[in-house]
């Protein structure tokens, strides 16, 4: 219980100020004993509270993506997030234990290069990328689904978007990133409640409940306080181990 609640402090901190949450809570929830689905869907109730305080701090510096605004992206990350919880539900249990490492390995490559491929972009064309407010909601609902299945580093792929799609600086999209995290949490859980078994080790849920509240109000307040390096740093660093582990247990 007590590695249960500390990698709750950990994921809802790495939520708050970068991403990443997901890659600490599923590995955490699986060694106590969870099947990767019921893990998946525990971490996703687990971990939306702290998200939800998470955004709260940073309510005042919310700024609309692009030429879309914040009422649409919301509603497109809900409806997104409700569909990917109902696939994980809906396809076999061994469909997700082939497709994790592969999500894993994935989230971590963006991770690792969405800021040099949007500089990359943006100099080819001499100018930052502009989406149009189409393409964004469209980018969004696939990765609200994509968030609503998995989760892992779907906030950073938010934000790898957004800058290679629009210029949006990683810093200045931030609180809109963690917005669109609980709106794509909060959908899924409420059907991860309804129809799965998240609620079968409750002791567990709520420890890492608790611990990624607190480590979201903490990430949050601590967040523009903290080096950038450092936090790519240690989100990268938890993606790449924990990518590594899955493919070795695979």
């Amino acid at each position: 219980m007590v590695i249960v609640l500390l990698a709750g402090v950990a994921a809802g901190a790495l939520n708050a100020v970068g991403g990443g949450g997901t890659f600490v809570a599923l590995p955490a929830l699986v060694a106590a004993g969870l099947s990767p689905v019921t893990a998946n869907a525990s971490s996703t109730v687990a971990l939306v509270p702290g998200t939800v305080a998470s955004a709260w701090v940073y309510r005042r510096d919310l700024a609309p993506v692009g030429g879309t605004s914040t009422r649409a992206l919301t509603g497109v990350s809900a409806i997104g997030g409700g569909l990917g919880a109902g696939l994980l539900l809906a396809l076999p249990a061994v469909s997700f234990d082939v497709a994790v490492p592969w999500l894993l390995a994935f989230a971590t490559v963006i991770l690792a290069f969405g800021r040099h491929v949007s500089r990359v972009v943006s100099d080819a064309k001499g100018h930052a990328v502009g989406m149009s407010p189409r393409a964004v909601l469209i980018g969004q609902f696939l990765l609200a689904v994509y968030g609503g299945y998995f989760g892992g580093a779907v906030g950073i792929m938010m934000l790898a978007v957004w800058s290679i799609g629009l210029g949006l600086d990683p810093s200045a999209g931030n609180p809109m990133r963690v917005a669109q995290i609980a709106a794509v949490y909060l959908s899924a859980t409420g059907l991860f409640l309804i129809a799965s078994d998240a609620l079968s080790a409750p002791l567990v849920l709520i420890t890492m409940l608790v611990g990624a509240v607190a480590g979201g109000v903490a990430g949050a307040h601590i967040a523009r306080r903290l080096p950038a390096w450092l936090l790519r740093g240690v989100v990268l660093t938890t993606a790449v181990t924990m990518t590594v582990l899955y493919f070795l247990r695979g």
